[in-house]
């Protein structure tokens, strides 16, 4: 029997990027501040965004949309904070663009200043998905280890931040924030390395006014903008 080789010059992805390039435009112009953080495991993202919560109460609006296999403890965590919702993957190891405007949309209705998403534990998988972010922030935490950059590049390569956290752990640990910074930026070179500590505050003003900034500058604000 012949066979006929019939090849479609057709991108399967281009309906997904423009999903996340349609996303971030409406959070553009409504003045929000997209932020994607992601991380391994346990590595503090709820942690330093409850921090984050309470730094910034009246101060700024902000949301938080939280990825998870299972469970909303997360969320609850977060909830006495901020408006929370939850996305249950039921397995899947990442967030995708559908998931997070369905999310979006069960949010009251504000003027968010900043709006997080905070992704699956993975660091690898959430590396190839856009979810219409502004900003994309990487955690490292002590206990991991300082070798994750060389491990896991393009995580690395296609994040703004690397935040360092658990930092009270470093006199326990076997961990340099000097190496692990020199790795990413090996892969990064324009990546910011923020060393904070969710439990006692440590660095967390210097990471919000990095973030203040960050927002100001991507969405053309005047430097000291704060909550409307």
């Amino acid at each position: 029997m012949a066979r006929q080789v019939i090849t479609v010059a057709r991108d399967i992805m281009a309906a997904t990027r423009a999903a996340s390039d349609s996303f971030r435009a409406a959070r553009t112009a409504a003045g929000t501040f997209v932020v994607n953080v992601v991380s391994s495991p346990g590595s503090g993202k709820t942690s330093l965004l409850q921090a984050t919560a309470r730094h910034w109460a009246g101060r700024f609006r902000v949301a938080v949309l939280v990825g998870d296999l299972a469970t909303d403890r997360d969320a609850q965590r977060l909830a006495p904070w901020v408006d929370v919702v939850q996305m249950t993957t039921g397995g899947a190891c990442h967030l995708e663009i559908p998931l997070v405007e369905k999310a979006f949309e069960r949010l009251p209705e504000s003027p968010w200043d900043f709006l997080f998403i905070e992704n699956v534990g993975n660091l690898v998988c959430p590396a190839s998905h856009d979810l219409g972010e502004h900003w994309r922030v990487v955690l490292v935490s002590v206990t991991e280890g300082d070798d994750k950059p060389a491990k896991y590049p393009k995580m690395f390569r296609g994040s703004q931040t690397l935040v360092v956290s658990k930092t009270d752990l470093l006199p326990h640990v076997p961990f340099s924030v000097e190496a692990v910074a020199q790795d990413a930026r090996n892969i990064q070179p324009d990546l910011a390395v923020l060393p904070v500590c969710a439990l006692d505050g440590n660095g967390i003003s210097a990471w919000c006014e990095h973030l203040e900034t960050a927002r100001a500058h991507r969405l053309g604000l005047p430097s000291s903008a704060a909550c409307r």
